[in-house]
């Protein structure tokens, strides 16, 4: 899937969108789908069996990613996309009922407490459901079969655990005590595969997976996220190298049923006792 970066200055302004049209082969709503991440925001649109409609596109996350800079430049992000009826948001940290509670990798003092996802659905104009960023990414590639385990490799490092499809509640792994006083996003987060060099680095992540393999005996491991297309050597059978691009195409998956309890209160479809 190409992508196209978008640049140059943002507004703020009343974004239009109304029920989305589709093609012949797209059936159901248009799903917007957001990764928020550390180095770069990116969206897509995606028909309601998660494929990417168009083009994906993304930008740089400003380096001092204050809330309201992040919402302006998501605004200006999607705009040129087209219409679409909700959206989907993957945020890196913690999150609870479209509240973010930690956001190492952006600065969590500015986000505490933060209602992004009501944010979002004010100033776009549809509804709006989100979980943490590997969650979203999980569930675009998931089986749904025992436990599965999606690990992320980017500016931090991301965790979700699943099973039998099933959300399991979220761990803060990236802000776990891998070695002395350093974290898994200090371990092997971007930071350190630039300061130790990829050979160095990839000797980390293989510790940490065999640590997972112990911690969580999983079933099977996803690997995903920007830095994972590092890894060439061959995987065991029961570990996969996954597409970053999950993290928004998973977005779909949020508004499925069997997620409805992850979202009490979420909005409703005029007349029905559905979710939109």
């Amino acid at each position: 899937m190409s992508e196209q970066s978008a640049a140059g200055p943002v507004t703020v302004g009343p974004l239009s969108v109304g029920p989305a049209s589709v093609g012949p082969a797209s059936v159901g709503p248009v799903t917007l789908g957001i990764d928020i991440g550390g180095t770069n925001l990116k969206a897509g649109l995606l028909d309601a069996d998660g494929k990417m409609l168009g083009e994906r596109v993304r930008v740089p996350t400003p380096h001092e990613a204050l809330p309201a800079k992040v919402v302006e430049l998501l605004v200006t992000l999607v705009r040129p996309l087209g219409t679409f009826s909700r959206v989907s948001v993957g945020f890196p940290g913690v999150v609870r009922q479209g509240v973010v509670m930690t956001a190492p990798n952006l600065g969590t003092q500015h986000w505490v407490n933060f209602a992004l996802a009501d944010t979002l659905a004010r100033t776009l104009g549809q509804p709006v459901r989100m979980l943490n960023d590997a969650t979203v990414q999980g569930l675009g590639v998931i089986g749904g079969q025992g436990l599965e385990c999606v690990i992320t490799l980017g500016t931090g490092f991301g965790f979700a655990l699943y099973q039998d499809g099933r959300l399991a509640p979220h761990l803060e792994m990236g802000q776990h005590i891998a070695r002395r006083s350093l974290t898994y996003d200090l371990y092997v987060g971007d930071a350190a595969r630039n300061e130790l060099g990829k050979k160095r680095w990839l000797r980390r992540v293989d510790r940490t997976i065999k640590a997972l393999r112990v911690l969580t005996n999983f079933d099977t491991l996803y690997v995903g996220g920007g830095n994972a297309r590092l890894i060439k050597a061959v995987m065991p059978a029961d570990i996969r190298l996954i597409s970053n691009e999950a993290g928004i195409t998973g977005g779909v998956k949020l508004w499925a049923a069997a997620l409805d309890d992850a979202f009490a209160g979420a909005p409703r479809a005029e007349g029905t006792d559905r979710p939109v």
